[in-house]
C-alpha cells in the first residue's frame, strides 16, 4: 500500500456508521485516508458527503469494490450480516474494519478467520477500547503488584436507552431474524467492550472460559436481554464478573474493577482513565492515548505495526457471545418493578434499584441472584453452561 491517500469504502453508513464517516473524515484531513464509496440500502445525501469527491454510492459491496477497487472496507452493518459482506470484502482483496461484534456465533467466527486467512488481507475487529494503552497500563500495574494479588475483576455498565433504541432497525433487540442469529443483547452489543476489555486486562482474550454463568433479563418488550449479568473464571481460577443494564436511572461512565488484596485499579475504559486506590495513599489518576484502529489497521498494512485487534484477539469474547445466544430466553422483569416514563426520544424504562444492584456486583462480583434482586432467580438462563469450543486455531462448531 502507498503512501498515498488510501480508498476506503464503508458499509453501512446510518447509525453508528455515522462515527466511522467522521472518522474517515478527520484521517482525510490528514492526507491518509480518501472516501471512495457508501454502501447502504439508503443512500447519503450529498451534503454529508466530501464535497467534490466523486464518492460512489450503491446497496451491492462486490460491485462497489469492483468499481472503486477500495483498498480498506469498513463494515458496519447488522451484526447478522458481518460474516457473508466480511467474505465479500477479503475475497475482493480489501482490508477489513469489522465492527464489534465481528459475528453471531461461534461456527460464524470460525468461518470468518478461516475467510481471512485464505483470502490475505488484514482483518481488524472494532473493538475501539482494545487499542486504548490503559490497558497496558492497567496490566503493569497488576504485574508491578501495585495491589497485591488480584483476586477478581468486576464490571459495571449503567446507560440509558428508550424504546426509540429499539425502534430504530428491525433487528435492534432480536435474538434472531427470520431464523437467522442476531444476538443483539446489552452484554453482546453495546457492553461488549466491557466484557472484551475485562478478558484483556485477565490476559485471557485468546482463551475460552471453563464455565460462563448467565443471568439474563429484560424490562423492554424486546426478545434480548437489556439487563443482565455474567460470571466466569480464568484457567488459575480468577473470577471476572460484569454487570450491566440499559434501564439505569442515570447514564453512567462504565468501570472495570481489578480487586487486589492491597488496593483496587478502577478502569473507566471509554474516557481510557486508569484510578489506583491504596489504602494510606492519596487515589492516582491517569489518562492514556488511544490508538485509532482504521490508522493501526493501514499501518499495519503498510509494514509499519502490528494489527492491535486481529479476530483471534476476541476469542474468549466470542466463547461469552455464543454462550448468551444457545441460553433460554431472557425472563422478563415484572412492570410492577420498573419506574416508566416518557421522554422525547421515547419511552424511558428504569428497573427500580438496578444502578445499585449494578454497583454492589462490581464490588462483590456476584450475580443478580446471589445479591437478593426481588426479580432475580437462580440460574434462570443456564448458569454454569459451557461455551462452545472457540480455540485459538479457530476451532468451533457455531
Amino acid at each position: 500500500m502507498s503512501e498515498s491517500p488510501v480508498p476506503v469504502v464503508l458499509a453501512g453508513a446510518h447509525g453508528h456508521g455515522r462515527s466511522h464517516l467522521r472518522n474517515v473524515g478527520a484521517l482525510a484531513e490528514e492526507g491518509l485516508v480518501r472516501l471512495v464509496g457508501v454502501c447502504d440500502r439508503v443512500p447519503l445525501p450529498e451534503s454529508e458527503l466530501p464535497a467534490r469527491s466523486g464518492v460512489e454510492q450503491g446497496a451491492d459491496l462486490g460491485a462497489l469494490l469492483r468499481r472503486t477497487g477500495a483498498a480498506v472496507t469498513i463494515l458496519c452493518t447488522p451484526i447478522h450480516t458481518h460474516l457473508p459482506l466480511a467474505r465479500t470484502a477479503l475475497e475482493a482483496g480489501s482490508h477489513l474494519l469489522l465492527e464489534k461484534p465481528p459475528t453471531a456465533t461461534a461456527g460464524e467466527f470460525h468461518a470468518l478467520r478461516e475467510a481471512a486467512a485464505a483470502a490475505g488481507p488484514a482483518c481488524q475487529i472494532g473493538f475501539q477500547s482494545l487499542g486504548s494503552a490503559a490497558i497496558a497500563a492497567v496490566r503493569s500495574l497488576i504485574a508491578d503488584g501495585a495491589v497485591g494479588t488480584v483476586r477478581g475483576i468486576g464490571g459495571a455498565g449503567t446507560w440509558v436507552r428508550t424504546s426509540q433504541y429499539y425502534d430504530r432497525a428491525e433487528w435492534a433487540g432480536r435474538r434472531t431474524l427470520g431464523g437467522v442469529d442476531v444476538v443483539d443483547g446489552a452484554l453482546t452489543n453495546p457492553f461488549a467492550h466491557a466484557v472484551a476489555t475485562a478478558l484483556a486486562l485477565a490476559g485471557v482474550q485468546r482463551r475460552t472460559a471453563d464455565g460462563i454463568e448467565l443471568e439474563l433479563f429484560r424490562a423492554h418488550g424486546i426478545e434480548s436481554d437489556d439487563t443482565s449479568c455474567l460470571r466466569l473464571h480464568t484457567p488459575d481460577g480468577m473470577p471476572i464478573s460484569i454487570a450491566v443494564t440499559l434501564c439505569a436511572a442515570v447514564h453512567r461512565p462504565p468501570r472495570l474493577i481489578v480487586h487486589g488484596d492491597a488496593g483496587r485499579i478502577t478502569l473507566f475504559y471509554t474516557r481510557d482513565e486508569v484510578l489506583l486506590e491504596r489504602p494510606g495513599a492519596e487515589p492516582e489518576t491517569t489518562v492514556h492515548p488511544r490508538t485509532d484502529l482504521l490508522r493501526n489497521l493501514i499501518d499495519h498494512v503498510r509494514g509499519e505495526a502490528e494489527l492491535l485487534v486481529p479476530p483471534e484477539e476476541t476469542t474468549g469474547f466470542t466463547a461469552v457471545l455464543d454462550a448468551v445466544r444457545r441460553a433460554p430466553d431472557p425472563l422478563p422483569i415484572p412492570a410492577g418493578m420498573q419506574l416508566v416514563s416518557s421522554e422525547d426520544d421515547g419511552v424511558h424504562r428504569v428497573v427500580e434499584g438496578i444502578d445499585d444492584l449494578i454497583a454492589r456486583s462490581a464490588e462483590r462480583m456476584a450475580l443478580f441472584s446471589e445479591l437478593a434482586a426481588p426479580w432475580a432467580v437462580p440460574g434462570p438462563t443456564g448458569t454454569g453452561a459451557r461455551p462452545e469450543a472457540v480455540s485459538d486455531r479457530g476451532g468451533g462448531t457455531g
